[in-house]
């Protein structure tokens, strides 16, 4: 495991690489996070890179200040071209989001205070979300006449169920951090105090995982899930196959042998 520390701040994020673990802070804390076009380009520089960096095993994704994760889009960049047509060109011509799901890492949410419009299409882009108690989530875009255009359309429902999302889409009904948990929207809801060490912890047990076994136990589920059931189980035989070939799962299969092996003599 590495333990070269690197810090690297951007206009509107902070990226910090430390051993195994990436992590990215959503830095404009004086607007609440609010995702706006520079954002979106710092993002994609850095997410980018931790694509295709072999040694990062983990990342977490969070928000600076105390009041929120992220609290939506900037609308001063994103409603105020000469048309919606140019307005949504803006927003899409880097992929974020996508690039965000093609990522072969596990990536952790922190969410904390306000989980809004952008913000909640950002973590329902990661695989595992952590809640503080402070957390409410929320897509107000309806209010605005628009709709979410960062696949929270797609995204939530196939998280929460359809009829929680309608309702969320519709009536711009917010959410608190316990439902958001009972609905499967938080993996697990904590004190706003142990937010940070919490999916700390989580990243570092991730981490000591053997890397691709990670890699391929995200990539079978995330795949399979939109396949037919005979096609995921050979998507899961290919990968299972992948995995045991590897130098570091024969390690740790054969550190394990031995262990048991020494255990019952």
């Amino acid at each position: 495991m590495r333990s070269s520390q690197t810090s690297t701040e951007f206009q509107t994020i902070i990226y910090q690489r430390g051993g195994d673990i990436a992590r990215v802070t959503l830095n404009r804390p004086q607007v609440l996070n609010v995702y706006n076009v520079q954002m979106r380009d710092d993002l994609c520089q850095v997410i980018s890179a931790i694509k295709d960096d072999p040694d990062v095993r983990v990342v977490i994704l969070k928000g600076a200040g105390e009041r929120a994760f992220c609290a939506g889009a900037d609308l001063t960049d994103f409603l105020t071209a000469p048309s919606p047509v140019i307005a949504r060109q803006v927003r899409w011509e880097r992929d974020i989001w996508g690039l965000f799901l093609s990522l072969p890492q596990p990536v952790i949410a922190a969410l904390h205070g306000y989980v809004l419009g952008s913000g909640i299409e950002m973590a329902l882009c990661c695989d595992l979300r952590i809640a503080a108690e402070d957390a409410r989530f929320g897509l107000p875009e309806a209010t605005l006449g628009i709709i979410p255009a960062a696949g929270g359309t797609q995204t939530l429902p196939r998280t929460i169920g359809r009829a929680r999302s309608l309702e969320m889409l519709l009536t711009n009904r917010w959410i608190d951090a316990h439902e958001a948990l009972a609905a499967g929207l938080a993996n697990r809801v904590v004190p706003p105090s142990d937010l940070v060490p919490t999916v700390e912890a989580l990243a570092q047990k991730v981490a000591s995982m053997p890397a691709v076994a990670v890699k391929c136990a995200k990539e079978a589920l995330v795949r399979g899930s939109d396949m037919s059931l005979n096609e995921g189980l050979e998507l899961e035989k290919m990968l299972a196959t992948l995995v045991l070939s590897s130098d570091e799962t024969l390690e740790r299969v054969k550190a394990f042998l031995e262990s048991r092996t020494s255990t019952f003599q």
